[in-house]
């Protein structure tokens, strides 16, 4: 039985409504999930403050459904965390176990009926799915499903997961061997945390594409939590003990937590760019803060870029620990040229062209008695689109700056994902279509160089066979229907 604690409600106009709004210049947000067994906790609470320590994941929608035995408890909405969850909500999401989802739509419109957890009913309860990643064989899963005599709610291959899983429970399947059946007919890459009247899942693809972690409660060993990082496991207290693994399946219920490995030949291909700007700077990965990882990049940057300038400046927050390294690294100073404004979020208020022309300076200003006469050397981690980073270079030229230099902690970005991340179709990728001296001109600086690709695989201190950089590289580890590379991939000028 499904309760649903609150209405859902209709969906609220946004930015990207004003087709006059251009894209960022980054890759937009995937998605955030959690998972939590802890019997005598306030499992939503608990899920509230994980998804608020997620929200940098996603920030379209957010879910928590809670199980109180054969009951499920849902309530999701768009909007941020803060928007959607308050005490009277949380206080109608009773249980020992809990999913949550927070969302960025890469599958599926912006729109709440595609909100997750994704909540089926099945012969032995309910089930709630929350994802992360992206399936690319999504026609076909739809296909067999529908042959199946399903109806499906919304447009996500979350749903469709849920949906495969369902149906393996109700032709006979447990719930283990039935999500080990539905995940065999899954390509693409999922982080997955699932819901049951008997206990909660943490599952990821066999090449561990997107992350999730694993962590303890308490001395109690039968509390464990799920999150798609470790920032979510400090934010309440819980200790980390290990990541679940490609092709691993946890089952966490009142008899602990059971593992199984259910994919034949698991390949770790970890998406760099969770490490080079998705997760949090204070996430652990390979046993180091990613802020660690960033600082080893401009160290990096800087022996492969040298520039002789007055001035280092990162374009906050995501060039920070990268322009820090290269300070340390060069001997040049550091210094902040540009403020953040924290508090710009999204508004219903559009500002007028005149303010879109310059409207770089509604998220960063520049500090002119810094700037004014400086030779600066500014640091991001990457350009996509091209789309802001031009305003950027004219707010300092209008701040006095004399020369800029532009370096970038990545290699030019020059093919689209399809695991999760919108990285936009390909001819709207700077890079795919320019050379660097172009992508200069364009943007109007002195001069533009990225990291090189065994640069930035070199800075992580592993194998670097284990990282997907399809986006730097077109070497995608799974492969991509033609259909859905038509959709993305310039192909009479790109060989994938």
């Amino acid at each position: 039985m499904i309760s649903y604690p609150s209405r859902v409600t209709e969906e609220q106009p946004t930015e990207e409504d004003d087709c006059s709004i251009q894209k960022p210049d980054k890759p937009e947000e995937e998605c955030g999930v959690f998972g939590i067994y802890a019997p005598a906790e306030d499992v939503a609470t608990l899920t509230y403050f994980n998804l608020y320590a997620l929200q940098h994941r996603g920030q379209e929608s957010a879910g928590i459904a809670s199980f109180d035995h054969e009951k499920v408890h849902l309530h999701k909405d768009m909007g941020l965390v803060s928007r959607v969850f308050d005490e009277t909500t949380l206080s109608r999401l009773p249980g020992s176990l809990a999913v949550g989802h927070t969302r960025y739509s890469t599958t599926g419109s912006s729109h709440v009926a595609n909100a997750q957890p994704a909540v089926v009913e099945t012969r032995l309860g309910a089930l709630a799915l929350a994802h992360n990643g992206n399936l690319v064989n999504l026609s076909e899963l739809r296909a067999t499903l529908q042959d199946s005599n399903y109806q499906f709610a919304t447009t996500t291959d979350s749903e469709m997961i849920a949906v495969a899983i369902a149906h393996a429970v109700d032709h006979g399947k447990d719930w283990l061997d039935a999500a080990i059946s539905a995940f065999g007919q899954c390509q693409g890459a999922y982080s997955l945390t699932i819901g049951t009247p008997a206990g909660v899942m943490g599952a990821r693809d066999p090449h561990g594409i997107r992350p999730l972690v694993i962590g303890t409660l308490g001395s109690n060993p039968r509390r464990y939590v799920l999150a798609s990082e470790t920032c979510g496991l400090d934010i309440i207290g819980a200790e980390y003990l290990r990541d679940v693994e490609p092709g691993e399946l946890v089952w966490i219920t009142e008899e602990g937590m059971a593992s199984f490995h259910w994919a034949q030949e698991p390949q770790r291909k970890l998406c760099i760019f969770e490490k080079i700007y998705f997760a949090r700077p204070d996430s652990i990965m390979n046993d180091e803060t990613l802020y660690s990882y960033r600082l080893r990049l401009g160290h990096q940057l800087a022996q492969e870029s040298y520039k002789d300038a007055d001035i280092v400046i990162p374009v906050p927050d995501s060039g920070v620990p990268a322009a820090i390294g290269f300070s340390q690294e060069s001997g040049l100073t550091y210094a902040e040229g540009l403020i953040k404004n924290r508090y710009v979020g999204r508004t219903f208020i559009q500002p007028t062209q005149s303010m879109r022309e310059t409207g770089i300076r509604m998220k960063l200003n520049p500090l002119k008695d810094v700037l004014a006469g400086k030779r600066v050397i500014m640091v991001d981690d990457s350009i996509v689109r091209g789309t802001t980073s031009g305003k950027i270079v004219q707010a300092l030229r209008d701040a006095g700056a004399k020369e800029i230099h532009m370096l970038i902690s990545s290699p030019p970005v020059t093919h689209p994902c399809f695991y999760g991340i919108d990285t936009d179709s390909q001819d709207h990728l700077i890079a795919a279509t320019k050379s660097v001296d172009e992508i200069a001109t364009q943007l109007g600086v002195d001069s533009l160089e990225y990291l090189s690709l065994e640069g930035m695989l070199e800075a992580t201190g592993e194998d670097p066979d284990s990282f997907c950089t399809a986006c730097f590289t077109g070497d995608y580890p799974v492969p991509i229907p033609e259909e859905v590379k038509r959709s993305k991939l310039m192909l009479e000028q790109t060989k994938v």
